[in-house]
């Protein structure tokens, strides 16, 4: 293959023209580094110890490429691409249901999803996975890790695992099954609190939220002493879903800006009049690390709004925007085209949000990993651009937005270890990791969200 027939392949596989303004570097620069890689491509086409084929070498290129950006831009086979529509379209996969992403050539898990093999194992944000079937994955691409662990429901996968490079290794058996996508589940907590479990952010999402407030405002009626809105462990999902979400709590206002590359490139998403369902009635949010993306746009504004009280655990601090885009040969591109920040200015890149009052879970319950990975641990995570604008400066608020500021006041509730707090650690065989307890952990980040919610509703009784 020429070097001009190289050029030509590599160009043809992206979308649309690219104009010399978008550039980085000038024309003159881009050719010469176009003929730096097809001299590699033709040594390697040629002088490797064994015969590689044209796409796969093409194919390998992009993908170091694109996974170079940032730990959430990849691009993706006709295959991938194909199974990742399919998905959307289906809403399940044969799976474990686990969010993972990768540093160092690590795949490290973001969080599992309720309900599924990962969950029931006790899988947590920011274990390892160094092997799967006993095949090592270190280095392997993500997307490559990912389909390893996909498959026909009913099969065995054994994953050999770490706690965040502390401790030995150990291995859990887990059976794939058929994975949905989780939307909303709903229940009423000491007989007057709401309690409404999202998930993930998905076209079912605002749906199963509206069909949650109705089933919980006929079973309790005017006796409702708020919602608690569970958004920890939610990895996240459609913006769009995040939005409507949040304009079921608002009456008014930003929701979330996005700001592309260029400053001129500023999306300001706002409040819909007529959508809130909640009025008047109190708001808990709870959150942990693994909330991340839409998870902290929901947060973010219901907080910056004062509509809802953020607690739990600082969020994991995803604020990039990832756009889905065909290629012409038949795969795609996941490639980051934005930033969002909060109602007040706030880009939660890296940082995450701070939760108003601040919640871990007791030792006993371990339910809360005490140590997360978090976007800012991730290898090329993109910085915030708040503080490399105004390190240590609060941002102003947006257009018509008041000015809030971007560490809200936190108070510490911390839960005393009990008797047992050591039961919990890490057991080495699938039966024990996947085995029910008889009794089940004791939510103590739920339990302080009701006690506020109470206290709320009795300071309004007597006020």
């Amino acid at each position: 293959m020429n070097k001009i027939l190289m050029t030509a392949v590599v160009t043809s596989l992206v979308v649309g023209p690219l104009s010399y303004e978008a550039a980085v570097s000038k024309p003159a620069d881009t050719y010469k580094q176009l003929d730096l890689y097809a001299d590699v491509f033709e040594i390697v086409r040629n002088q490797y110890f064994k015969p590689v084929t044209d796409e796969k070498l093409v194919e390998a290129s992009l993908y170091g490429m694109v996974s170079s950006l940032d730990p959430h831009s990849s691009y993706m086979s006709p295959k991938e691409f194909a199974d990742l529509s399919s998905n959307q379209i289906k809403g399940e996969f044969g799976g474990l249901g686990l969010q993972v992403t990768q540093e160092d050539g690590v795949v490290k898990v973001e969080s599992p999803m309720d309900g599924t093999p990962a969950a029931r194992a006790n899988i947590k944000s920011g274990d390892l996975i160094t092997h799967i079937d006993g095949e090592a994955v270190v280095g392997i691409p993500l997307d490559e890790a990912i389909a390893k662990m996909r498959g026909d429901p009913g099969t065995t996968i054994k994953l050999t695992m770490r706690h965040e490079l502390k401790g030995e290794p150990f291995d859990l058996t887990l059976t794939r099954e058929i994975i949905k996508v989780p939307t909303v589940k709903s229940r009423i907590e000491a007989d007057n609190v709401g309690y409404i479990r999202i998930a993930s952010f998905s076209e079912q999402t605002q749906p199963g939220l509206d069909k949650a407030i109705a089933d919980i405002k006929a079973q309790v009626g005017d006796k409702l002493a708020g919602y608690i809105i569970d958004l920890r462990n939610n990895p996240g999902g459609l913006v769009n879903s995040a939005i409507s979400v949040s304009n079921t709590f608002l009456d008014s206002g930003e929701i979330v800006s996005t700001r592309g590359r260029n400053p001129d490139q500023i999306e300001h998403m706002d409040a819909k009049p007529g959508l809130n369902k909640t009025k008047g009635v109190p708001v808990v949010v709870l959150i942990n690390g693994g909330s991340a993306s839409a998870s902290e746009i929901v947060s973010g504004a219901l907080q910056d709004h004062h509509r809802a009280i953020i607690m739990g655990t600082q969020s994991f601090g995803k604020g990039s925007v990832q756009t889905i885009m065909p290629l012409k040969n038949e795969g795609g591109l996941r490639l980051t085209t934005a930033e969002y920040f909060t109602p007040s200015g706030r880009s939660i890149q890296a940082k995450g949000i701070t939760p108003d009052i601040e919640v871990r879970q007791s030792k006993v319950e371990d339910l809360e990993q005490g140590e997360r990975l978090h976007e800012a641990d991730l290898k090329g995570a993109l910085p915030n651009p708040t503080d490399a604008a105004k390190p240590n400066i609060p941002a102003a608020g947006g257009p018509g937005q008041p000015s809030v500021s971007a560490t809200p006041a936190t108070t510490k509730l911390d839960a005393k270890a009990g008797k047992g707090a050591d039961d919990k650690a890490a057991t080495t065989t699938a039966d024990a990791a996947q085995a029910t307890p008889k009794t089940p952990p004791v939510d103590y980040q739920l339990a302080r969200a009701v006690d506020l919610l109470h206290g709320v509703a009795m300071f309004n009784t007597h006020g």
